[in-house]
């Protein structure tokens, strides 16, 4: 009875009903349901988008302030604490606990979206530019928004001590009382549902690329119910390992890494390209750190074309709505580690692994399209169809069918590891307090309750199996009724840009609360 007076409705319930509702919608109603998330999607992704820019690139900003200020020196967790988990651990977590899954995926495909974008020729040649658009989009604005949530989190659960795993814990000191009464509701309940959201956005763009390869591997009829198979499969897989706690996790991450590594190195190897990859690679990291200023403020005023409001701002607001788990989690590992570290990190390893991943497989492909190998802009054009596209390029490498199981191997390591991590900060949050869960009795006893405080204690307190049960299951009923949509790519950018816009107000919050609260700390120290 203990546990069961413990779980908040406001963020277990409420979601969960508002989530419901929405699956049914898209159901009964698909064409009603994209035409009525379209109007909304116009308003704030063209007339406020401006708005979306303007955070993207004032965190990153903070992040590097913060980084490299007083602040940075602050240690998550007592001075002199070593860090729980070893460099590669932590790394290879701090990666795959976000959208590792998407970035694979995107890796083979994305210059193509851009290569016929009339705004890609007002930059200049195909070549230059098509590789250098999605390290923009994958690059140092949205990891900022990881990184420098994760130092916020971080300091609120191992120097503040708090066992509220909440956005809105992380707003008390600018919010006070306030965040145990209908502002910080409000704000727990919009974090959850972001967080389906993002789950549901990222489940259902990757997914057709798995069900592609299995069916190309193992000659099945690719169809809908053959991804909605390969979820409830990933479903299990994710479920059983978060019922393992930390462990699972971390396991999952190392074979993640292995596995996703070992991708890359057989394409750049056996692909024939390994030269005019890095050498491309190479260029486009120059022509980013040139007009990144340039490219991140501006806006199509004239909407010559409408990138900015149809590429920029999306990819904005779908890191917007990751942030409500995995810098959570990331912060969450991160004990001591000082706050530079955890932002320095993120970078390194996550914005250095997703550089290496769109290097690596985007410059193959695309190097079969400049050297006539294979028209992979045609192939598109026939068939309008990416996962299709990314077979064809994957057939032109040597024996494909190993990397057709390195890359089935790899998303389903990575989608574990993203929903494990999901999964354990979502059924946390369904808690007043986490700490509270310790033991099975009616009550917790005194020294159950100092441990809990300590920040220095093992923080094995996790939420109940049967909580994380519920979340799992939760966290798969969207991407499945997406599926049923008639458009369901841009109902899921929709979705995404309409949670990103309060969530971003939030995100502002929560770090002005952070340098509120850190200055204090170390005013006292």
């Amino acid at each position: 009875m203990k546990k069961i007076r413990n779980i908040d409705p406001a963020t277990t319930l409420i979601p969960f009903v508002i989530i419901f509702i929405l699956c049914l919608c898209f159901i009964i109603n698909p064409s009603g349901s994209t035409a009525g998330l379209g109007v909304i999607r116009g308003f704030l992704g063209d007339d406020l988008g401006v708005y979306y820019l303007a955070v993207g690139l004032a965190i990153f900003g903070v992040s590097l302030y913060i980084a490299f200020s007083k602040y940075g020196d602050i240690v998550l967790g007592k001075p002199g604490e070593k860090a729980q988990y070893n460099f590669f651990s932590w790394g290879a977590m701090m990666f795959t606990s976000g959208l590792a899954a998407d970035i694979l995926f995107y890796s083979f495909c994305e210059w193509i979206l851009y290569a016929n974008e009339p705004h890609l020729a007002e930059l200049g040649s195909i070549q230059d530019w098509a590789s250098t658009m999605p390290l923009f989009h994958w690059g140092p604005i949205v990891w900022s928004f990881y990184a420098t949530l994760a130092a916020c989190f971080g300091f609120m659960l191992h120097v503040r001590g708090c066992h509220k795993q909440k956005y809105s814990e992380a707003c008390r000191p600018i919010l006070g009382d306030q965040t145990d009464r209908l502002p910080g509701k409000l704000i727990d309940i919009l974090a959850v549902i972001a967080l389906i959201a993002g789950t549901a956005t990222t489940f259902s763009l990757a997914t057709p690329l798995l069900s592609s390869a299995i069916s190309t591997l193992f000659g099945f009829a690719d169809s809908k119910w053959l991804t909605i198979a390969i979820l409830l499969f990933i479903c299990l897989v994710y479920t059983v390992s978060v019922m393992r706690g930390m462990k699972g996790v971390n396991f999952l991450a190392h074979i993640c890494m292995y596995v996703f590594f070992a991708l890359l190195v057989y394409v750049l190897v056996f692909g024939g390209y390994a030269r005019y990859t890095i050498e491309t690679g190479f260029t486009a990291i120059g022509n980013l750190v040139q007009n990144f200023i340039g490219l991140s403020t501006w806006t199509d005023a004239l909407r010559s074309s409408s990138f900015p409001q149809n590429w920029t701002i999306f990819y904005w607001a779908y890191w917007l709505v990751w942030c409500v788990a995995a810098p959570f989690f990331m912060g969450g590992i991160s004990r001591g580690r000082t706050v530079r570290q955890v932002i320095l990190g993120a970078y390194i390893f996550g914005l250095g692994s997703t550089f290496i991943s769109f290097i690596t497989l985007g410059n193959y492909s695309l190097g079969l399209q400049m050297h006539g190998k294979l028209d992979v802009m045609g192939v598109y054009a026939a068939s309008g169809d990416l996962y299709q596209t990314i077979m064809a390029v994957i057939q032109t490498l040597p024996v494909p069918q190993i990397v057709l199981c390195l890359l089935i191997l790899s998303m389903i390591a990575f989608y574990a590891t993203s929903f494990d991590s999901i999964t354990l900060v979502a059924s946390a949050y369904s808690y007043r307090r986490l700490a509270e869960t310790i033991g099975s009795d009616e009550t917790v006893s005194v020294a159950e309750e100092n441990a809990a405080n300590d920040v220095n204690a093992d923080e094995t307190a996790e939420a109940s199996n049967g909580m994380k049960l519920f979340w799992a299951i939760l966290l798969i009923m969207l991407p499945i009724a997406l599926l049923f949509s008639e458009s369901s790519m841009n109902n899921l950018q929709t979705v995404s840009i309409i949670a990103a816009f309060p969530v971003a107000i939030v995100i502002l919050l929560i770090i002005a609360s952070f340098l509120k609260d850190a200055k204090n700390y170390l005013n006292r120290n």
